[in-house]
């Protein structure tokens, strides 16, 4: 190239320099971003997770044209646990559930039928907005059913809603605090030392600091995204093993209440996608001197909401420390096992083979606040369901228990 006359270089070259420092920055920035996962053959496993989504954003910026909306229904798996989903079309925005077509899809893959008889049915029950795709695209919470119109074997959600229509009259409140632990995608706790563990607990619990909390991003993310779907979730803390946190859904009225936990908790594992982290409910994903994770369930009836309620608490506490046994066994999927490597009557809990009750004791049971107790109504906060727990299990069994004329 040659210099300008004024000895600038002409702009051609100025062009030719700004293209390669761009390149180079381009190279570099995608070069860093890339996280390379070889099997012992060489090839490789995964793309970069940051150009990813730089390109999904484009395409998910795209307008739909006409009423067009993708709607995600979502479920619970033959784990207990799990949770799986998939996308339709619509031509129109519903408005209720019950304008939402019943799909279908295979069983065999999910552990919720045979292959040779693999059909399950989706059956809407409520929807929300979706804040990955967002504008008018939603997510539906459905029940499983099998074609002969009797509930899959996984669907507690069936008898839970039998049980809150015979108990409406009790206007049953719920609020449940849902603990989870972040883990990496190397097997490891999340911002923990590799191949070591952090301080001992204690600055942890609604602590701030990169010493103290680790996923505060995700975190934040998951609570604004569930505000935006329309989540009655009401808060959110970090809880006192590093990488473990919390947030609340409540108060819900009957049913709402497991379909509300179970979509936020699809709407964490969504978002976790986006950061590339795992998250866990195993109700003690530790093992030695570390709490365990829990999902506290905050329970109230009219009767417990009036002045005088706290006769009635204490009266529902009394009804529910002679089923003890029945909710161990309904607390966490797995009929109790879960439980009993959290429920040790250490690390803030109670033995799960001992009942027991007190004001503001956060080793018993259950715990009345106390500004319940000052109050003299309210509610009670049973703390024995695990963090795995089956929400439409727990509140029917809560309510079966308390409101006699509610059992079936």
């Amino acid at each position: 190239m040659r210099p300008r006359s004024d000895g600038e270089p002409s702009c051609r070259a100025c062009l030719f320099a700004a293209t390669a420092r761009c390149a180079s920055f381009w190279l570099a920035t995608v070069t860093s971003s890339f996280s390379f996962l070889y099997s012992t053959n060489g090839i490789m496993a995964s793309w970069p997770s940051k150009l990813e989504k730089f390109a999904t954003a484009h395409y998910l910026s795209t307008p739909l044209t006409g009423e067009k909306v993708q709607a995600m229904y979502v479920w619970i798996d033959g784990t207990g646990e799990g949770l799986r989903c998939k996308t339709r079309t619509l031509d129109k925005l519903p408005k209720d559930p019950s304008e939402l077509p019943v799909w279908n899809f295979d069983g065999s893959s999910t552990g919720q039928s045979r292959g040779e008889d693999s059909d399950v049915f989706l059956r809407p029950n409520a929807i929300f907005k979706d804040p990955f795709r967002r504008g008018d695209n939603i997510l539906v919470m459905c029940s499983t059913y099998m074609p002969d119109g009797s509930p899959n074997f996984t669907n507690k959600r069936h008898t839970c809603e039998q049980v809150m229509t015979k108990a409406a009259a009790e206007k049953p409140w719920f609020g449940i605090e849902q603990e989870y632990t972040l883990f990496g995608m190397n097997g490891q706790p999340f911002g923990w030392p590799n191949g070591g563990f952090p301080g001992p607990q204690g600055p942890y619990y609604c602590g701030v600091g990169t010493d103290k909390v680790y996923g505060r991003d995700f975190v934040e993310a998951h609570y604004r995204a569930c505000l935006y779907a329309g989540i009655k979730i009401a808060g959110t803390n970090a809880e006192v093993m590093p990488s473990q946190w919390e947030y609340q859904v409540g108060p819900c009225l009957g049913i709402e209440m497991g379909d509300h936990l179970w979509m936020s908790r699809f709407i964490a594992h969504r978002v976790s996608e986006d950061f590339g982290v795992v998250v866990s409910f195993d109700p003690k994903p530790i093992d030695g001197d570390w709490n365990g994770a829990g999902c506290h369930t905050n329970y109230s009836t009219e009767a417990m909401r009036q002045e005088g309620g706290i006769k009635a608490i204490h009266a529902a506490i009394e009804l529910m420390g002679k089923k003890h046994n029945e909710h161990i066994v309904a607390y966490d999927p797995h009929g109790g096992e879960d439980n009993k490597r959290r429920l040790t009557g250490r690390h803030e809990t109670a033995s799960w083979e001992d009942f027991s009750f007190g004001v503001a004791h956060r080793g018993s049971s259950i715990r009345i606040p106390r500004q319940v107790d000052e109050d003299g109504k309210g509610y009670l906060e049973d703390r024995r369901p695990s963090s795995n727990c089956d929400p439409y299990v727990v509140t029917e069994r809560v309510v079966r228990t308390t409101v006699p004329s509610a059992d079936i």
